[in-house]
């Protein structure tokens, strides 16, 4: 291994163990584990509360103005874009898209028209000051955005690439550095994931593939979020056994889902065309994985020493998800919220899970099988409606396990992905809602029926 300068270890250590702690480590915070990164954003959306409705309005309206503006606009080659090209010019379809979500937020910010649009359990739900998911989303993309770069620009992911490799790629065909991607959502949460995710996509890192898998299997909502949905149901005294059914399950979905469709059929390229070889992995002669992974961290370390440049491609990244990623979450979110309290759509097409969850002995199968899918627009959906309608134990702990192993919903995560450059479409998203669906089931109820 070279030698290396002192200064370089320390441009690795700090900013690495500051972004390890501030995105992966949770702390008690009013008697809550939460991780720092959340807490800032929860302190800087107490500040912002009274302005923040009118903020992400003007934002969103500012998306789909620039949007349609840059579709009359003459096109220019890839190598002639510049940041304010990329951010507004994106295709007819995404167009329409943030148009969507700019009359969704005009109309729940003034009340107009349907009620459908604005109640509080559609588009007042994302949108609320107070705790909505868009609102939240403007304060944890700044952080995420700024800070996110502590992780990502001084080694942390270089060195755990090469020592994890050897578990993640067997198990869950997917390169070592994933670890820290699935490790953030899971202990921070699961936006934090996609986000990580997204840019290491972009930047090379990830395989069409590999970004695809990673963004549908490990951004699983927090411990946090966790918590409350077992505690919805009145189950927070079976805490324990929740998560640990919750982190079972998901690895296994974790090891079947990239082996079949549609996961199995993305291509192993890289973003800009390069075929996946394998080679990017192997160890060099002289070198193991410990020794090798620190020298890749240390040389990722020093070329970035330039914390100005780190900044101002921080707050690029601030204002690429603010104008790429919430008028999707604000426009899918919102159709899905709409078909889920207006409509019997997730009635009728939860109707096949009937029979299935009274062949493994679920009790209230009738009442349940809606809740199987109406998880698709929001995760929090099953727990609150079978907290009023179910009765048995092991029905409301397969609901609840089952809507946090589902993993893709379209108010948070699925809207983040279909907003992220990402590989994945809508038909994929619910494919893959189904297919965990119909894997985890048995699984949950074998616990489940242990347990109670």
């Amino acid at each position: 291994m070279q030698k290396t300068s002192a200064s370089t270890w320390i441009w690795f250590l700090i900013p690495s163990i500051i972004g390890v702690f501030l995105f992966m480590i949770p702390i008690i915070y009013n008697g809550e584990w939460v991780v720092p990164i959340a807490i800032l954003a929860n302190w800087l959306a107490g500040i912002v509360t009274p302005i923040i409705l009118w903020v992400a309005v003007a934002v969103l309206i500012i998306a789909a103005l620039g949007s349609v503006i840059m579709l009359f606009a003459p096109k220019k080659a890839s190598s002639e874009r510049g940041f304010w090209h990329d951010l507004f010019g994106v295709s007819l379809f995404w167009t329409v898209v943030r148009v969507i979500g700019a009359l969704f937020a005009v109309m729940t910010a003034f009340k107009l028209g349907p009620e459908a649009v604005w109640s509080g359990d559609t588009g007042g739900l994302l949108l609320d000051p107070a705790d909505g998911l868009v609102t939240f989303l403007f304060t944890i993309f700044i952080f995420a955005g700024l800070l996110l770069p502590l992780l990502m620009n001084f080694g942390l992911l270089e060195f755990f690439g090469t020592m994890m490799v050897k578990i993640m790629r067997p198990l869950f065909k997917l390169p070592g550095r994933s670890s820290i991607d699935a490790l953030a959502s899971w202990v921070g949460d699961g936006t934090i994931g996609v986000l990580l995710t997204d840019k290491q996509y972009q930047e090379g890192h990830y395989t069409k593939k590999e970004s695809a898998i990673i963004a549908t299997t490990f951004s699983v909502v927090s411990i946090t979020f966790s918590i409350v949905i077992i505690d919805t149901v009145g189950l927070s005294k079976y805490f324990l056994p929740f998560y640990g059914t919750v982190i079972l399950t998901g690895l296994i979905l974790a090891f079947v889902m990239p082996r079949i469709y549609p996961l199995s059929r993305k291509k192993q390229e890289y973003i800009d065309g390069r075929e996946f070889t394998g080679e990017e992995e192997k160890v060099p002669a002289g070198y193991n994985s410990f020794t090798h992974g620190v020298e890749n961290a240390l040389t990722k370390a020093h070329a970035n020493r330039n914390l100005g440049k780190m900044l101002t491609d921080g707050m690029k990244n601030v204002l690429d998800m603010w104008f790429g990623v919430i008028p999707v979450v604000m426009a899918f979110g919102t159709l899905a919220l709409i078909i889920a309290e207006y409509t019997s759509f997730f009635q009728i097409v939860g109707k096949p899970f009937e029979p299935f969850l009274a062949l493994l002995q679920i009790p209230e199968a009738a009442e349940a099988a809606p809740l199987m899918i109406v998880g698709f627009a929001d995760m929090f959906l099953p727990s609150i409606l079978a907290s009023g309608t179910i009765a048995s134990e092991v029905t409301l702990f397969t609901v609840a396990v089952i809507s946090v192993v589902q993993l893709i919903y379209m108010s948070e995560v699925g809207g983040l992905i279909l907003g992220s450059k990402i590989p994945v479409n809508f038909f994929e998203l619910f494919v893959i809602f189904l297919l965990r669906t119909v894997i985890a089931l048995p699984i949950v109820a074998l616990i489940a029926h242990m347990l109670f």
